[in-house]
């Protein structure tokens, strides 16, 4: 867990290292997404600025050049770096690491700094060593090509995102607003990360282990949907909720509800309904100075056992210390109980 409170005072320094053939949504990316995340002030939490090898211009995939202010030299002071995907012949070895970029990155990773790529931006961080041994994803139609080029990383091409200590990456396209929101959440919590998510008009959240869609048929537009079922499921997350409820919420069979609920979320209806109850425990546990046995009844667990449990799966810790990563110490904010 991060908790980097000092970002309110001095705005965390993020380096977006373009690349020739830069995808150009996987470019803009990090600047909406970190660029929204603000205090409830309304002061910014991050900076945002674009890099590329000896500050030239490159092309974009989406037919026009990027023009930036800063050579390599921004990735020595920078506190994240991440690299957006790119196309083409640009992921050959050569062309990925010309001009110095691997030191470059090598360089920032042994000063500290986190290192993030997205999409095919894993290729980089591939040819430059960062990922041996590492646990990473990439988009899901590249992934025969990452393994043979880079047999010694841990490819899951089955998930969003992977968070391996410092080195991030994500998979192909809306993935990198995952991370990204993932990344801000981390740093500061669900309130915050919500708001951006708000502001994107994008989900707040999608689980890293959470299947990339691929290829996955589009359900017609003809076709009723459970987005009704399963906001009325959100606001009752204290209460028992059963499938036979949520499909009567959606006039549909049980059978029906299930298969149209994954074709639309990805997920199974348990699934989802845990991530929900998961992820409103952790907003409770920030936000609030309910003991764990409160958060637990409020979220739907039936014990504060079971929320530990799923909190530990989810996120890998136990509830007291996720809140003292994002509120500090006991001692320190006078009236968390655990």
């Amino acid at each position: 867990m991060r908790n980097n409170r000092a970002m309110v005072a001095a705005p965390h320094r993020i380096a977006v290292l373009a690349l020739d053939d830069v995808v150009g949504l996987d470019l803009g990316t990090p600047a909406q997404v970190f660029g929204t995340a603000r205090t409830p002030a309304g002061v910014r939490l991050y900076t945002i600025e674009v890099c590329t090898p000896g500050g030239r211009p490159v092309r974009s995939t989406a037919g026009y050049q990027v023009l930036p202010d800063h050579g390599l030299e921004l990735l020595e002071t920078a506190d994240t770096v991440i690299v957006p995907g790119v196309h083409g012949d640009a992921l050959t070895p050569d062309r990925l690491l010309a001009a110095g970029v691997a030191d470059a990155l090598r360089a920032a990773y042994d000063r500290g700094a986190r290192i993030m790529s997205i999409c095919t931006g894993a290729f980089a961080l591939a040819a430059a060593g960062l990922l041996d041994g590492r646990r990473a994803t990439t988009h899901w139609a590249y992934a025969d090509r990452f393994r043979a080029r880079y047999p010694d990383v841990d490819l899951d091409p089955d998930v969003l995102f992977v968070a391996d200590d410092r080195v991030l990456t994500s998979a192909g396209v809306a993935a990198g607003i995952d991370l990204c929101l993932h990344v801000v959440r981390t740093d500061h919590g669900s309130e915050v990360a919500n708001r951006a998510a708000r502001r994107c008009v994008v989900p707040p959240w999608r689980d890293g282990g959470q299947a990339q869609f691929i290829e996955r048929p589009v359900p017609r537009v003809a076709d009723a949907s459970t987005a009704g079922a399963r906001e009325w499921a959100r606001q009752r997350l204290h209460e028992p909720v059963s499938l036979r409820d949520l499909a009567d919420q959606a006039r549909m069979s049980v059978r029906t509800f299930t298969r149209r609920f994954r074709s639309e979320t990805g997920l199974s209806p348990a699934q989802w309904l845990l991530q929900q109850r998961t992820d409103h425990a952790r907003l409770l546990l920030e936000t609030t100075d309910l003991s764990v046995d409160q958060v637990a009844r409020r979220s739907g667990f039936t014990t504060a056992a079971s929320l530990r449990q799923h909190l530990h799966h989810r996120v890998g810790v136990s509830p007291s210390t996720y809140r003292r990563a994002f509120r500090g110490s006991p001692e320190s904010t006078g009236s968390a109980r655990h």
